[in-house]
């Protein structure tokens, strides 16, 4: 396996490359779904449900208030530092990440495009202002009491699987701009991405020589139409992932090893 990939490593000298939770579960942030592409934890919050109801968004906070702080401090890891000296020594025609932890740019990779966001940064749903997520903890802290803390689970998105049902004295910062409604710079479910993004993504293909996927189940469409689009320019699609993926007929080579073990293979 490991000869079969380094062939296909030297072969093409341009790769582009899709990364998905898997990259970063060695640095502490869990991934949403489990080997098959189920979910292991509730699913995330949707665009409708977070702009319709203030409980939800109040929920959402807390959660984020809860889960930020060990969010903030992850630390790249290895392959992400393995695919930033690759981006430096020129062999990749674009980093694109469904991540939204930053931890590529952290590791030093100089192309990254952050297909469904970043969570250190805010926007104002009102003026579209953007603030920085580390501005909003401090108010966050000051917002009210939270209950029922006591038996928390790390969740993907920066915060806490975290179940109440009581009532909780914890008012939702507005925006300081407009008074608007504040969401974390990142695309919910049942939003739309912002049509550069994919664009972008669908440009630098016809850079590359050959395609990387690493840690990404492709269950989501945004990352699944990528790849699907590259199998049918007839570009070489290799995945480094443990489990089940949506576009497992497309791959020339799957490599199901953790990440981590990986990444040595990419100097």
């Amino acid at each position: 396996m490991k000869a079969s990939w380094q062939s296909l490593w030297r072969r093409h000298r341009r790769w582009w490359v899709l990364s998905g939770a898997g990259c970063s579960t060695e640095a502490g942030i869990p991934c949403y779904r489990d080997q098959q592409g189920a979910w292991q934890h509730p699913p995330p919050v949707t665009w409708q449900d977070f702009t319709r109801s203030p409980t939800v968004r109040q929920r959402y906070w807390i959660r984020s208030r809860l889960g930020w702080p060990r969010f903030a401090a992850a630390q790249p890891t290895a392959m992400h530092h393995a695919l930033a000296r690759a981006g430096r020594a020129g062999r990749l025609s674009l980093l694109v990440t469904q991540n939204v932890d930053g931890l590529h740019q952290r590791a030093g990779s100089p192309q990254v495009l952050d297909l469904h966001g970043r969570l250190d940064r805010v926007r104002c749903l009102g003026c579209g202002a953007i603030s920085g997520r580390e501005a909003l903890q401090s108010r966050l802290e000051q917002a009210g009491h939270i209950a029922d803390t006591d038996s928390l689970r790390r969740a993907p998105d920066g915060d806490m699987d975290w179940q109440s049902v009581g009532p909780m004295d914890f008012r939702v910062p507005d925006c300081e701009h407009c008074g608007g409604i504040l969401k974390p710079d990142v695309v919910f479910f049942g939003e739309a991405l912002p049509a550069e993004r994919p664009a972008q993504a669908l440009a630098s293909l016809t850079e590359a020589d050959a395609v990387l996927v690493i840690g990404s189940s492709l269950m989501v469409y945004s990352g699944y139409r990528l790849v699907r689009e590259a199998a049918r320019l007839g570009l070489p699609v290799v995945a480094i992932n443990q489990g089940r993926t949506r576009a497992d007929d497309l791959f020339s080579l799957k490599i199901e090893r953790p990440c981590g073990e990986v990444a040595a293979w990419l100097d």
